[in-house]
């Protein structure tokens, strides 16, 4: 047991769950799973390259304020990623057998999303320790990328209770 409060929250932080993005196509979609990381202190890996000019100044020009609240973290590509973040990678695929519902997640997992346009590739599937799937509709084909990323992390947070507040 932690000898003080800030012991525990310093523990709880350092393991901290991450939301990766891999090679987005969308600009809008970085937006809104940047704001969703600042708002739930869960940081973000932007795997490049993107389909679009990336940088971290370029989305506080754009006015994300939300930015400056963010821990944003640029990769150059998939092997510079992997690199530094060898832990559990949970991949968010309509491929998967396994709802996100049923999946147990860790606190310190990394779930990952592939481009709005063309999903995740095979080396990317093949890393993922996990495939989860959100259950929809019959003959309806996917959400939202950002939409499925808010969707698997409230789920995820709340397994593990790390909510930050």
């Amino acid at each position: 047991m932690p000898e003080r409060l800030d012991d525990a929250v310093s523990a709880r932080y350092h393991r901290r769950m991450r939301l990766a993005l891999f090679q987005p196509d969308q600009p809008g979609n970085v937006g809104t799973l940047v704001r969703l990381g600042a708002c739930l202190a869960v940081p973000v890996d932007v795997i490049e390259p993107c389909g679009f000019p990336f940088s971290l100044h370029a989305l506080r020009r754009a006015g994300l304020d939300y930015a400056d609240h963010a821990e944003i973290v640029p990769h150059a590509d998939w092997a510079a990623f992997r690199a530094v973040r060898p832990q559990r990678l949970v991949l968010l695929t309509t491929k998967a057998s396994l709802a996100h519902t049923d999946a147990t997640f860790h606190a310190d997992d990394i779930l990952i999303v592939g481009q709005e346009s063309a999903g995740a590739p095979d080396h990317v599937h093949a890393a993922a320790d996990l495939r989860v799937r959100i259950p929809l509709a019959p003959g309806l084909r996917s959400l939202n990328v950002a939409i499925a990323a808010a969707m698997v992390l409230g789920e995820a947070l709340r397994q593990t209770e790390s909510y930050p507040a």
